[in-house]
């Protein structure tokens, strides 16, 4: 499927998937971020929905500055999944002792580790960490000074919300680890200081919305932001590699003969330096991955629902970009409200997680149609394996 241009009289809006199928607000968003003076284009994914500022499922790619909360307050939140040698086959028909051990070995939630994970012990396939933790003293003061040890101890931890690690498998039997998170407490609060430094910059007093402020290029704030926005992407990054190596551990202690394939781990709510069509410009992309010519991601649907790890077509149209899974079609609260634990179970069935009334909003119900958004993007990427959960675990 190709794209529908928005006839935007400003920049130009390209977007895949059904334009009537997207919510009001979400379209007002777009308009108005295709009105900032800095924007080059904004492309939309099938998975858009309304957002804080920006809309979840854009990419917005701007000349000389960028909008932190176009970004989003969970700066690098995304996807990490790994291919294992173990078969539907090796699995047991009784679930929920490797679920529970999982949930042992990986906080959940609001729950972090005792202490700091010994990451010189643990196989995350990450190299600089003292490099990296060195990084954390030339972060925004207050915020950084204030996080310092929850940052510490949150590393390797999921998070809440629409956070999960899964146990699922392809349509071939193979057992696959799959797992979404992000920058956890450090991220949210770097985020929200540059928020509000943005909000009082002079250039930024007649926006269409104030919460689409942003930096400027080449000027104090934009640096000490970038500053802090590489380190959290990296955080996130280093923070999904610990829970996949400590995902590893507790699979490898239940099935010995486990071994595991590379990880493929992706961004979905980040900021990149990239060239499109012969600029050199600041993207952008809340909700969605890169899909770069032969770039591996992840897109996941909801806990019922199937998941696709891809390969990248490079569409320069959508700034090699895709979904970055199957997007709310509800809200949380409405969610609540129209659901109850009943229709999660249904809604669940033949997958080992949590079915109480504390996940309703994360019920597959609230979701997209993941194979109606996987097919209006089949010329962002193609799908290499389909994958279907039997383990999820929430926070």
């Amino acid at each position: 499927m190709s794209f529908t241009d928005l006839e935007s009289k400003a920049a130009p809006i390209r977007l895949w998937g059904d334009v009537d199928a997207v919510e009001p607000q979400a379209k007002s968003q777009l308009y108005n971020i295709a009105k900032l003076p800095w924007v080059h284009g904004v492309a939309v994914m099938p998975d858009v929905h309304y957002g804080i500022g920006a809309t979840v499922g854009s990419v917005i790619a701007m000349r000389g500055a960028v909008s932190p909360a176009a970004v989003g307050v969970d700066i690098g939140c995304g996807m990490t999944a790994q291919r294992t040698s173990l078969t539907a086959d090796d699995l047991p028909d009784d679930l929920s002792r490797l679920r529970s051990a999982i949930e042992a070995a990986i906080p959940v939630g609001q729950a972090m580790h005792k202490s700091s994970v010994d990451t010189g012990h643990l196989k995350t396939g990450l190299h600089g960490w003292h490099e990296f933790w060195s990084g954390f003293d030339d972060l925004a003061q207050a915020p950084a000074r204030r996080a310092e040890a929850k940052a510490m101890k949150q590393l390797g931890t999921l998070g809440s919300g629409n956070h999960f690690m899964e146990v699922c498998l392809s349509d071939d039997g193979q057992v696959w680890l799959m797992l979404h998170s992000g920058s956890r407490y450090i991220g949210n609060a770097l985020a929200q200081h540059h928020i509000e430094k943005a909000r009082g910059l002079p250039h930024n007093a007649d926006l269409p919305d104030p919460d689409l402020a942003v930096f400027i290029a080449d000027t104090p704030q934009m640096e000490a932001y970038r500053r802090d926005l590489y380190w959290a992407q990296e955080y996130a990054r280093r923070n999904r590699a610990v829970m996949m190596a400590l995902l590893r551990q507790v699979v490898k202690k239940k099935f010995q003969k486990a071994r595991f394939e590379s990880e493929i781990s992706v961004h979905h709510n980040y900021v990149a330096e990239e060239t499109h069509d012969g600029q050199e410009l600041l993207v952008t992309r809340k909700g969605a991955i890169r899909a770069g010519l032969g770039d591996m991601g992840i897109i996941p649907g909801s806990m019922g629902a199937s998941s696709f790890i891809v390969r990248g077509l490079g569409n320069g149209a959508a700034y090699e970009s895709a979904s970055h899974g199957a997007g709310r079609k509800m809200s949380r609260s409405a969610a609540r409200k129209r659901f109850t634990a009943e229709d999660l179970i249904a809604q669940t069935k033949g997958v080992e997680c949590r079915k109480d009334p504390g996940v309703i909003d994360e019920i597959p119900g609230a979701y997209k149609n993941i194979d109606e958004v996987m097919a209006a993007q089949s010329d962002l990427v193609e799908i290499t394996a389909r994958l279907r959960q039997v383990i999820c675990v929430k926070g």
